[in-house]
């Protein structure tokens, strides 16, 4: 039924700017392989990849995983002032782009102390040569808001081509903080990876405000989803909706897409009945490439799919889902419109709640579960 549900709201679209109502969303049988490289996890939230062929996983509960040569192994660290309260604790993950000399890696965590609910802050960590344990380097960005039950607590890092690194945020599910460009919730943050600034090229650098010169986009629910369209620039994110309309959106830099359950600062009640890119409240609001309609999915990761391997599949969007518990491709144009929209059958509820997508050096996409026990890292392959 949830299958049926979600074809419909695909072909609904057609009124909206996001995929055309011709766009095909029949699922696609006998196109991956899938390959289970590590399980054992607990909501493992991201992957990264080690120069030397190993993975490092993060899990919610404020633990860190390394995967080598089908071994997983606990990497001692101290992660004792990580908030772990429903969707809070340990999450996003990315490596310095100069890993291999610094060993350096940057997490995105809720933060607590004395059981006091603080803030989402980046952390940054340098791994052991023999990947055994972690030791904290720095906190790299600390004052992102936090709901002390965890709820939207975002926290996706993505590292782009020129060294920028990009955030999505979640708004914490309280009315004003989308719109707020004071707050560094409800948005995507492009900073230095190295010193947690603004950097150049922001939007809003010339603010005498130092959270508004790191917004790179804002008036967002609460994005689980940055990647990088290879060859173009084109940053991409999944964002989820309240009961209906999870989102992916095409970032222009400054722009405000239109989440406000505020409804302008009258309403502090969070209502989550407003749309979620709201045009009649903001006319120039930018509008999502494609959503899921009348239902939601709670759309989470992204990834492109890179190299000739994947065929007719190359350059298609991964999107995956935790309540659709699925796997979309979105097919785009060269201006990252959606042209159709396929659901591998491969893992249409066969995995459960599925966390992240990353592609891997290789090509290869990874991807995570997200169930609370014997959580897994997915390899996947055109069969």
């Amino acid at each position: 039924m949830r299958l049926v549900a979600l074809l419909a709201s695909v072909l609904l679209l057609g009124a909206c700017s996001a995929a055309p109502a011709s766009a095909p969303a029949e699922p696609e049988r006998g196109r991956f392989a899938v390959q289970e490289v590590a399980d054992g996890l607990e909501h493992a939230w991201d992957v990264a990849f080690l120069p030397d062929g190993s993975l490092l996983v993060p899990q919610r509960p404020g633990k860190l995983a390394l995967v080598r040569d089908g071994r997983t192994a606990d990497v001692r660290a101290d992660f004792s002032d990580v908030l772990v309260q429903g969707e809070g604790g340990l999450m996003g993950l990315v490596l310095a782009a100069d890993f291999a000399t610094s060993r350096e890696f940057t997490t995105c965590q809720t933060h607590q102390e004395n059981g006091r609910a603080v803030d989402v802050r980046l952390v940054t960590w340098r791994l052991a040569d023999d990947g055994a344990s972690a030791a904290k380097v720095r906190d790299l960005l600390s004052g992102l808001p936090v709901n002390p039950s965890g709820r939207h607590s975002g926290c996706r890092p993505t590292l782009a081509p020129d060294g920028a690194l990009l955030v999505g945020t979640g708004d914490t599910a309280r009315s004003t903080v989308a719109q707020d460009r004071h707050s560094l919730g409800g948005k995507v943050l492009r900073i230095n990876a190295k010193t947690g600034e603004p950097l150049p090229g922001n939007p809003f650098l010339p603010s005498s405000d130092p959270n508004e010169r790191r917004i790179y986009t804002y008036g967002h629910r609460n994005v689980q989803g940055v990647a990088i369209r290879p060859g173009t620039g084109q940053v991409v994110t999944s964002e989820h909706g309240p009961a209906f309309d999870d989102e992916v959106n095409l970032l222009r830099p400054g722009g405000n897409y239109g989440w406000d359950p505020s409804k302008s600062g009258t309403d502090s009640s969070y209502d989550e009945s407003v749309p979620m890119t709201d045009t009649k409240r903001f006319p120039d609001a930018v509008s999502p490439l494609w959503t899921t309609g009348q239902i939601t999915e709670a759309t989470s990761g992204d990834a492109f799919l890179t190299g000739k391997q994947w065929g007719a599949n190359e350059g298609a969007l991964v999107v995956v889902a935790l309540k659709g518990q699925k796997l979309l491709l979105l097919h785009l144009d060269a201006a990252a419109k959606v042209t159709g929209v396929t659901l591998p059958a491969e893992f249409n509820d066969k995995f459960g709640r599925l966390r992240a997508a990353r592609s891997g050096p290789d090509g290869s996409l990874y991807v995570t579960t997200s169930n609370g026990s014997n959580d897994k890292v997915l390899r996947v392959t055109p069969s």
